[in-house]
């Protein structure tokens, strides 16, 4: 059996929380910066639009269809090659206000016409989102990633208890947060297709922290003398070699589909790559850390809280009055 860990390491992860939790921290805050600066590049399905599906001939390229639409007017255009280069299929997408909107496959054909015959090109697709349509759709894109770490937070909570539910949460919001801010760093276009591989990064990067959780929480009954910190190096170092290959297997065929999948699906892949390194390191990283944070937290609530009921009990007996003797 391929072992690209060998049984019994003892890696020091936990020594290494504290700045690593702080570099994470720092992404974190650069993404918010960048998300309220530079923004992200919403596709039409957020903000409206029309997207327009044509059929040229051979000899036409994509800086051919980009400078003659260009030349025409349209606002807001992006030129997308679909398939393979000799199928010779664009898609076209355009912004504008509600009414200019109905009219872009028109204006398409119009400024094609003036250098092609009507037999030498085909409008073969024409999809429309209004603005109040693309908001409406953006809001639900973002509830719905909360609700799915509502939902993941209550989970973990009956699962295992309250001291591992706020780091796999926690470690969620960071994974989706860092995949953003690659998003907005290199522009891709945020759309249905990367809310979609948000979500199922959200999934994914779930389970890989509930199996690590799931080895703390058995070493901590294996082995109650262990502190905190040693149970949780110790689990990760058990649950290293199936995280690896685990992610590893995932990443060289999320690859392949970014590679050999075409543009129709580059963004998603895209985005599938990014979260899979993010959601591993998060997972040995960020939400181990934070189970012994939230250990230790609600060790001195409980202790204070004994602290302060043994002082209460005290002072009542200190403030009883003396008993009179006649």
């Amino acid at each position: 059996m391929l072992e690209l860990i060998r049984p019994g390491m003892k890696i020091d992860f936990v020594g290494k929380r504290n700045w690593l939790m702080g570099v994470s921290l720092i992404a974190v805050m650069v993404t918010f910066v960048l998300l309220f600066t530079k923004g992200l590049n919403y596709g039409i399905d957020f903000t409206g639009g029309a997207e327009v599906q044509v059929h040229v001939p051979p000899s036409w390229d994509i800086g051919k269809i980009r400078d003659e639409l260009n030349q025409g007017g349209i606002q807001g255009l992006k030129v997308q090659q679909i398939g393979l280069p000799s199928a010779s299929q664009f898609l076209i997408k355009a912004q504008g206000d509600e009414k200019s909107l109905n009219l872009v496959s028109k204006h398409v054909a119009d400024i094609l016409e003036k250098s092609l015959k009507s037999g030498e090109f085909e409008i073969q697709r024409v999809d429309v989102v209004g603005p109040a349509a693309g908001s409406s759709l953006r809001t639900s894109g973002f509830m719905s990633m909360f609700f799915a770490l509502v939902c993941i937070l209550l989970y973990v909570w009956l699962r295992f208890d309250s001291r591992f539910a706020p780091g796999a949460v926690l470690a969620l919001f960071h994974d989706t947060v860092l995949t953003l801010g690659v998003l907005i760093l290199t522009q891709k276009q945020f759309d249905l297709q990367i809310l979609a591989a948000l979500l199922a990064l959200i999934g994914y990067s779930n389970n890989d922290t509930i199996i690590v959780y799931d080895r703390v929480r058995e070493t901590i009954h294996q082995h109650p003398e262990l502190s905190m910190e040693q149970a949780v190096n110790r689990a990760i170092n058990e649950t290293l070699g199936r995280t690896i290959l685990t992610s590893l297997c995932t990443f060289i065929t999320v690859s392949a589909l970014w590679l050999f999948g075409g543009k129709v699906i580059e963004d998603f892949a895209f985005t599938l790559m990014v979260g899979i390194v993010v959601g591993t390191y998060s997972s040995i990283f960020i939400a181990s850390s934070l189970v012994i944070f939230m250990s230790h937290y609600l060790e001195k609530q409980k202790k204070q809280a004994k602290n302060q009921g043994t002082t209460q009990r005290r002072r009542v007996v200190m403030v009883r009055p003396e008993p009179k003797i006649n």
